[in-house]
Parts: structure tokens; sequence; C-alpha cells
């Protein structure tokens, strides 16, 4: 499951949960997708409203305590507007309170305003986010780090602590939407490249995700159909696909990222977006392989727009029973040594 934890009123009822009820559902929510037998919980981390999930670390870290099984994963942690080294030293801790269980998927932002509350340059992003996964990538294997870059203080003899578990750094995922450099970049160090797929429509990505397995390839990590894919999406069920576009309709209405939308239809025809019986959910995701190829991590967004935590509940009991069993079995032929859902 994948959630960037916005904070609105129920479009349907009016009623807005309060800070603290917001933060405390996402616990809620990854202790049920726990339960119902999802593989990931991912918390996207944003820094202005209508957001809670400006510290991500932080949540994950209780969420470690109250849960024993699931991965904990950052959807994304912005690696522009973060310092290297405080990445390395919190994803290293959590490590070591939730073993095998913590991963990162690393973003730009697409919020320019953030940028300068952090002392950086909104049009700088694209290099920041080279430059500073070139020095995580090292704090996390190199005992002692000599460091000059453009865009932080020089280090040297740095010791990031405490080290990674075991030596064994979080898996990473490099999240996209629109930079090709993204995909260069998870490819040279073969990484995963995570296609952050929301709002923007699929065709958009297939380029994106056929340059990232070439290079791949190129850079000696593995064939480019063994790439490390994961790809993102919402979903609405209910048990007939009437129901479900009638209750969906005004939260889709309601959520940032489809707020330059006029139609709900469209964006279901065009986006990852599934609203629709179990059924159909199913069918469009095992359509996901056709565009992108076998991939490794499927998340999906189920409490965007205001969608009150009862049925963001449901959402997930919807999904582990009726959902992920199916896809489980049909793409068991595909990448099944680390395929994970959420």
């Amino acid at each position: 499951m994948l959630t960037i934890g916005d904070l609105l009123p129920d479009p349907r009822t009016g009623a807005r949960p309060s800070e603290n009820n917001r933060v405390r559902a996402l616990s809620a929510l990854a202790r049920r997708a726990e339960q119902a037998g999802l593989d990931v919980f991912a918390l996207g981390e944003h820094h202005n409203p209508p957001f809670v999930t400006s510290s991500g670390s932080t949540l994950l870290a209780y969420i470690a305590a109250v849960t024993s099984r699931i991965v904990l994963c950052t959807g994304s942690t912005l690696i522009t507007t973060n310092d290297p080294v405080r990445i390395a030293e919190e994803f290293a801790t959590l490590q070591h309170l939730a073993p095998g269980r913590v991963e990162l998927i690393l973003g730009r932002g697409n919020t320019e305003a953030v940028y300068p509350w952090f002392g950086k340059k909104a049009e700088d992003g694209v290099e920041l986010a080279a430059e500073n996964y070139a020095l995580l990538h090292r704090l996390w294997r190199e005992e002692e780090v000599d460091w000059d870059g453009r865009f932080r203080t020089p280090l040297r003899g740095f010791t990031s602590v405490p080290r990674p578990l075991d030596g064994s750094p979080p898996p990473v995922w490099h999240g996209c939407v629109r930079q090709t450099e993204t995909a260069e970049n998870a490819a040279r160090y073969g990484d995963g490249f995570f296609i952050s797929n929301l709002f923007i429509p699929m065709d958009h990505f297939e380029p994106l995700v056929e340059l990232y397995r070439r290079r791949y390839e190129e850079h000696g990590h593995g064939r480019a159909e063994d790439a490390v894919v994961g790809v993102g999406g919402q979903v609405f069920i209910r048990q007939r696909s009437q129901d479900a576009v009638e209750e969906f309709r005004p939260y889709f209405h309601n959520t940032p990222v489809y707020r330059e939308q006029t139609s709900l239809e469209r964006v279901v025809e065009t986006t990852a977006l599934s609203v629709g019986s179990p059924q159909q959910v199913i069918d469009k995701t095992l359509t996901f392989r056709e565009r992108y190829g076998d991939y490794r991590r499927q998340l999906f967004s189920l409490d965007l727009g205001g969608i009150p935590l009862d049925t963001a509940l449901e959402q997930v009991d919807l999904l582990g029973e009726h959902v992920l069993p199916v896809l489980r079995r049909e793409t068991a032929s595909g990448q099944t040594g680390a395929k994970l859902v959420g």
C-alpha cells in the first residue's frame, strides 16, 4: 500500500480529521495491511499542506513497533532537499529496529515551493538528486568518506553511524514521474526503478521503463528483462462497479493529484487508476505487464482525497481478500523471487 498522507475533509460528509487522527490513521492502515496479507507499506514525504507526512522515518519507526512482517518503505524520500547524511543515519537506524523490512523510494519532489525551505533551488533538482544519491550510496558502503560536492559542505574521514545492518544497505528504488535522468541514475547503480504513475497517462511511462531496462543491461547489472521495475496506482473497490464509481467520484474531484482532471472516466481509461469490482481491478492491473514487462512491485494507493479511515480499511480488506491472491497466482511465472504487492 502507498499513502501520501493527505489531510482533507470527506467531500461526502464534510468531516475533517485532525492532524492527530490522520497521523494515527496511517499506523492503523499499516497494521491492517499486514493483517490482510499485503507485503509493503509505503509512506510518501511531503512538507506542505494538506499533508501530514513530513517525517517519514519517525512514522515508519512507530509502525515498525506495531507490525512484525510488512516491508516499511518510503514512497518517496526527497533526495533533493534532505541531507544525505541524515538519510543514511535515519534509515540505517530503522534497519536495526526492523531487520529486513526497510526500503526507500527516492524522489525529487514535485512541489517547487519546498526547495527554498531547505536552502535549495528547484532548478537544481536533477543535479541535486544525482549528487546527493552519489554521496548516500558511498555513506552506506564506505567506512570513511571524503567528499566534495557542489551542494553541501565537504566531508573528511566521515563515518555514518550506525552502519547498515549486517553491512547491507537498505534496497533503494528511484521514483520517476518525468525525468529520463532518474531512469539513468537507477540503471547506473543497478537499483530499482519505480514509476509514480498515479495521475499521468500510462503511455508516458513506457519509454522511461524501456530506457531503464536497456541501460540496466548496458551497465552490466543483468538482462534488461530482469531489471527491477515497480509500478504505482490507485484503486477503489466495491463488489458492484457502479457502486464503486458513484462512491469514489467525490473523492476523485477532491484529490490533489486529480484536481486538474475533469473526467473520472477519462483518467480511469488512460492512467493506472482502477475504480470498480475486484475483477475489474484484477483485469486492469494484469495489463500493466503488457506495457512494462514483468515487474517486481505493485503499490496501490487506497486513501487519497479525504477517504475516511473506516472506508480505507475496507479497501485494504477487499484488496487483500479478493484481488491480491489472484494477482499473485496470475503473475507467478514472472519475477516471483522479489515480487512484493502492497
